[in-house]
């Protein structure tokens, strides 16, 4: 009865645990624009709330959007978050807005903030590490993510107390202390973020793209994010990530299950090790086990097979105390002892006896336990294996019955085709686009050309963001697409043979189109920088400056030959003092003691004097 009693609890406890393994993650997202004492800003609330969306819609427990706080609505938010935290194994912390670096500390700027001196940003503002304070207490994963790398204006107006105190331009470079967190800033320490000229900064349209991709891990996502804000502005913000995690990949999504083929089981390596330590059966094998494994099914498991080795070991060595007793007790016997001396090593050899059998159903009730669990494992196993065959059956039948479906369409428009009048190019469209498309992935019309549209950002064809709208600029950049690469793709709905196409193309197909004064490089467009001297011209090349030199004209010339006709018309005879002489130049009077000769072989006059 005992034994049926542990065996139930045993259940009981594992199937109380099962649904404790689903993660609870937890989110703050705060954005500060209305700032009271600087000019306000354009686009932190509108980035917290895409953002908190776009968490909301990954599946976290709770989101927290909070707009717009000053000091003590920060301080209750901070603590409120801290509380979730506790109880949470993934806590994700947001902020944009304006901050600031104080002597190498990062600091988060209410909106009540007023900073006239340095010394205020230790009353008004909040330091980076009361943030990760905040989600330190989270088992699995903790990320702050801070949008707040703007230009500031506090900077510019701020007292210094101390001359020689530093205020940096952005944020500085952190380290985080705790395990598995990460910080992820807009812009690399020491340097500015911009807002952009949109709705939403570049660095969060780059963030709700790409954290929620199923099964995507955060380092290679932050990756993605960096890749796409320096090609939005320019290749001139460079968002960092600092800190670590383990070897594990960690996503904000989970990965969805594959559509066809076989699916991997992601424990079957934990499976493999598992029952190669079980086939050894030895405490340094389980030790092992559980030293590459601590948590888990199989770490459990191996919990349990240890326990039933030191019920042996424990068995064993009562068992041999047992043994060592009746010895003692039949020497003492056979060396005929007192009788005090006998009673007493009966009694000992007794108590041994009742330990050995304490011994031995201890060890009873850890094979027992360890027999159930292993059972449990075999059934659970065998479960799933006959649960993934009944679904690859199901997706083979599905995927045989769409074949089958779309060569009935097919045939029944071939036969269509052939009895009635051929169509025009139009009428054909329209009976393409009802054809169905049950090969496909059931995606609705947005996705699908938000897909399309990532694509066509990724060839360089498309500069806009992605967001599902398939509006004239997307339209425009299939068409340039199609110009590039050759192909004839419909460029009035996103399709998946676009998608397809598209996908082929391992690099830039449009070409990179820069302004004048600046040249392409790569994927960027960098200025034209030409050595003293010289200039960029029309052609976009660097030409020397040449010093201009006066250009006779077609008036000039004329203007001259009409003054040649006066002086040649003037009269030869000589000019006498007193009379007024003109030139091409001037009129004025002749010198006492001089005269004026026509120059022979020359148009003009001199002056001639004694």
């Amino acid at each position: 009865m005992r034994l049926r009693l542990f065996v139930l609890l045993i259940v009981a406890t594992w199937l109380g645990t099962g649904s404790a393994l689903a993660e609870k993650r937890v989110a703050l997202v705060m954005g500060n624009s209305a700032y009271k004492n600087v000019a306000k800003l354009a686009n932190p609330a509108n980035d917290a709330a895409l953002v908190g969306g776009m968490l909301g819609k990954a599946g976290f427990d709770t989101v927290d959007v909070k707009l717009d706080l000053n000091v003590v609505d920060m301080r209750k938010a901070l603590r409120e978050f801290g509380s979730k935290a506790r109880e949470a194994d993934i806590a994700v912390i947001y902020y944009a807005g304006h901050g600031i670096e104080l002597d190498g500390t990062n600091y988060l700027i209410p909106t009540d903030a007023a900073l006239e001196t340095d010394t205020d940003v230790l009353d008004e503002a909040f330091p980076l590490d009361r943030v990760l304070f905040a989600i330190e207490p989270a088992k699995q994963l903790r990320l702050v993510i801070l949008d707040a790398c703007r230009d500031n204006p506090f900077a510019k107006t701020m007292k210094r107390t101390v001359a020689s105190r530093a205020i940096g331009r952005g944020l500085a470079k952190v380290e985080p202390t705790s395990p598995n967190t990460m910080v992820a800033f807009a812009a690399k320490a020491g340097s500015t973020a911009s807002d952009g000229d949109a709705r939403n900064s570049p660095f969060a349209t780059a963030l709700v793209e790409r954290l929620p991709m199923p099964g995507l891990d955060l380092r290679k996502a932050f990756g993605f994010v960096r890749d796409d804000v320096l090609k939005t502005t320019g290749y001139k913000q460079e968002p960092y990530v600092y800190g670590s995690l383990g070897g594990d990949d960690v996503p904000l999504v989970a990965a969805k299950p594959v559509i066809a083929g076989p699916q991997a089981n992601p424990d079957a390596e934990i499976r493999r090790d598992y029952e190669l330590a079980l086939q050894l059966g030895t405490r340094d094998g389980w030790t092992a086990f559980l030293g590459q494994y601590p948590d888990g099914f199989y770490a459990n498991l191996a919990k349990g097979q240890l326990n039933k080795i030191a019920a042996e070991e424990t068995r064993a060595a009562a068992a041999e105390k047992a043994r060592q007793a009746e010895d003692e007790k039949s020497r003492l016997a056979a060396e005929r002892a007192k009788k005090a001396e006998q009673e007493k090593a009966a009694a000992a050899a007794k108590a041994a006896e009742d330990a050995k059998a304490a011994a031995e159903k201890a060890k009873q009730i850890e094979e027992a336990k360890a027999a159930v669990a292993e059972q449990r494992r075999k059934d659970a196993e065998a479960a799933a294996a006959k649960a993934l065959a009944d679904k690859q059956a199901a997706e083979k039948a599905l995927a045989e019955k769409a074949l089958a479906d779309k060569a009935a369409v097919d045939r029944a428009v071939a036969e269509k085709q052939a009895t009635e009048k051929p169509q025009d190019a139009d009428s054909q469209q329209k009976v393409a686009a009802i054809a169905p498309t049950s090969t496909q992935p059931s995606l609705s019309p947005q996705e699908t050309a938000k897909l399309v549209q990532s694509e066509l950002r990724r060839v360089g064809c498309l500069a806009a963001a992605a967001d599902g709208d398939w509006n004239a600029s997307s339209q425009r950049s299939l068409t340039l697409f199609n110009k590039y690469a050759g192909t004839k793709l419909d460029a009035k709905l996103a399709s998946f043979d676009a998608l397809d196409a598209i996908k082929a193309k391992p690099g830039r197909v449009c070409p990179l189109v820069c302004d004048h004064g600046f040249k392409a490089d790569g994927d960027a467009c960098v200025k034209i920088t030409c050595r003293a001297g010289y200039r960029v011209n029309d052609d976009n090349e660097c030409e020397k400056v040449q010093d201009k030199k006066p250009v006779a004209t077609r008036e000039d010339a004329k203007k001259r030959d009409d003054e040649r006709k006066k002086v040649e018309a003037a009269p030869s005879k000589p000019q006498s003092a007193g009379q007024i002489y003109c030139d091409t130049r001037s009129c004025r009077p002749v010198q006492k003691g001089c005269r004026i000769e026509i120059v022979v072989g020359q148009y003009g006059h001199r002056e001639v004097c004694n």
